[in-house]
């Protein structure tokens, strides 16, 4: 078996390759599950890592579960109601938990299709680029199944309510230029041009003082959901340590000189 997950990495920019192209990158299988787990993990754990990029093998992006899988009741598709509620819950759902709690900005570099729990893997990234081969489809109907990995949660931010329920009450699938029209990627590149779109946008990210980079991050994940007044203090704490990091006095003194600052992430 080669591994479910590929890690590369090129300077404080990782790369995570979903690595089952001949079952276009399907995420429902326990080994893909612990490898993206564990692929977040290390980056929390290593301050020097400053922007992640997700795509996929071969043609697809990811199919989502294994219809297969579903077909025969097996793996986390199998037994009582019960078990199937446990099996999501520390199944795929581990996934967008994961990546939710990634503390560096993630990039989806869509290559090829992402159908349901593939679209809705894309949309746990902050940002998303896709080649013009890429098609997105929030699908679960078309399988009698609903979003069951948080696809209720992110879609609707991605591209607002309406488009949102289009996508999910009807299952089509949008193309790449649809995608870019309604806000749900940024970018759209032909096929070979992909990874160097998305790597010029990580360089463009990488490029800014990392401890800064991830309180960013935390203070946009928790806009989401705190009211004004908790976020303000929050921002506040998160202001007071900015202001006494290194960088900072690097990137006011690299201003007022007229030179590109040097950020060591302390």
């Amino acid at each position: 078996m080669t591994d479910a997950v590929l890690t590369t990495r090129d300077g404080d920019i990782v790369t995570w390759t979903l690595n089952r192209p001949e079952a276009r990158n399907p995420i429902s299988e326990p080994d893909v599950i612990e490898a993206l787990e564990d692929a977040v993990a290390d980056v929390n754990g290593d301050p020097s890592v400053r922007v992640a990029i997700v795509t996929g093998a071969g043609s697809a992006f990811s199919s989502g579960g294994n219809v297969k899988h579903m077909r025969d009741r097996a793996g986390m598709f199998g037994g009582s109601p019960a078990d199937l509620r446990q099996g999501y819950r520390h199944g795929i759902q581990r996934i967008p938990l994961a990546l939710y709690h990634c503390e560096v900005p993630t990039i989806a570099a869509v290559n090829g299709p992402a159908i349901g729990a593939g679209c809705d893997l894309s949309l746990m990234c902050d940002m998303r680029i896709a080649s013009t081969a890429a098609v997105f489809a929030e699908s679960f109907v078309k399988v009698g199944l609903v979003p069951g990995d948080g696809g209720a949660w992110f879609l609707p931010q991605a591209v607002g309510m309406a488009r949102a329920s289009e996508m999910a009450f009807t299952g089509d699938a949008i193309d790449a230029a649809k995608a870019l029209e309604w806000g749900l990627v940024s970018q759209v590149t032909e096929p070979g041009e992909l990874l160097g779109a998305a790597r010029a946008l990580a360089d463009r990210v990488a490029v800014n003082p990392p401890q800064v980079l991830r309180m960013t991050k935390k203070l946009l994940r928790e806009g989401r959901h705190q009211s004004l007044e908790s976020l303000l203090e929050l921002s506040a704490a998160m202001q007071s340590l900015a202001h006494h990091t290194a960088d900072h006095h690097e990137a006011v003194g690299a201003m007022l000189d007229r030179r590109s600052p040097n950020f060591t992430g302390r």
